[in-house]
């Protein structure tokens, strides 16, 4: 696998932006090759968020990427939770699903259809991916949270002066718009699914785990059962484990072959 960093101007943040891109390309010769990683085909794409206070970094096991033909980009979110926040240069949700997602089609050829562009995150970056895909089902095919962050219900039940033990209310407010309509608005990945279903259109396809000793493991129950009721097909899956590498290493193990055989 090889790799690179590459800085450009972002207009949804107004300012310059980097991105770490891991690309399936690598041919070592003189080195035993498991023919099964040998791809003549275009690889598809898989976007990598980071959780609440990490940057841009590939947790993928390489040896994935090459087993299943799939390039890695991992942007920078900063705190962000992935969306388009109330200030100006705070374009998060946007800046991945239409001026991340058009760099990397015009630089690379990649990503050209939500067939070869998947959407995975951790945490926070769980949050974001499984809101990004439903925000932009026509980019996205398959979106995969690990522990996600799916805490609106308690931003909404926010005043001013309280917040959390991570952050202010001024912070969510900020990220999420005022708390006492984010049940409502689009920054709410339930009210995604209501308007697509509405609609009448396709939603990604959905893969979501948490571990049984996660502080995060009632949200991930919430948002299960809702898309159950909701009649959603999607993935859930509960396992022992805290909100850590540990736990999450192991479902990328379980999930990457499931988005991508």
């Amino acid at each position: 696998m090889s790799n690179a960093t590459i800085r450009f101007y972002s207009n949804c943040l107004r300012r310059s932006t980097t991105f770490q891109m891991y690309l399936p390309y690598d041919e070592r010769h003189g080195f035993p090759v498991d023919k099964k990683t040998q791809h003549n085909e275009k690889p598809k794409t898989l976007f990598l968020l980071h959780g609440f206070t990490g940057d841009a970094g590939n947790w993928i096991p390489e040896y994935l990427s090459d087993k299943y033909n799939f390039a890695v980009v991992c942007p920078s979110g900063e705190n962000s939770f992935w969306l388009d926040g109330i200030s100006s240069g705070h374009e998060f949700c946007k800046f991945l699903g239409e001026e991340l997602i058009g760099f990397v089609r015009k630089a690379f050829h990649l990503a050209e259809n939500k067939d070869e562009t998947y959407i995975m995150g951790m945490s926070m970056g769980g949050f974001g991916a499984l809101h990004t895909a439903l925000y932009y089902p026509d980019v996205f095919g398959k979106a995969a949270g690990l522990s996600s962050a799916l805490i609106v219900h308690e931003v909404a039940g926010m005043t001013e002066g309280h917040g959390n033990d991570v952050a202010n209310y001024e912070f969510y407010r900020e990220c999420f718009g005022d708390p006492s309509k984010v049940l409502e608005s689009d920054n709410n990945p339930e009210t995604l699914v209501k308007k697509l279903k509405a609609a009448g259109k396709t939603l990604p396809e959905i893969f979501m785990c948490c571990g049984t000793e996660d502080f995060l493991l009632e949200n991930n129950r919430e948002f299960h059962r809702f898309l159950v009721d909701e009649g959603v097909d999607h993935v859930y899956e509960e396992d022992a484990g805290n909100h850590d590498m540990f736990f999450w290493n192991k479902y990328v193990e379980k999930f990457i072959p499931r988005m991508f055989a």
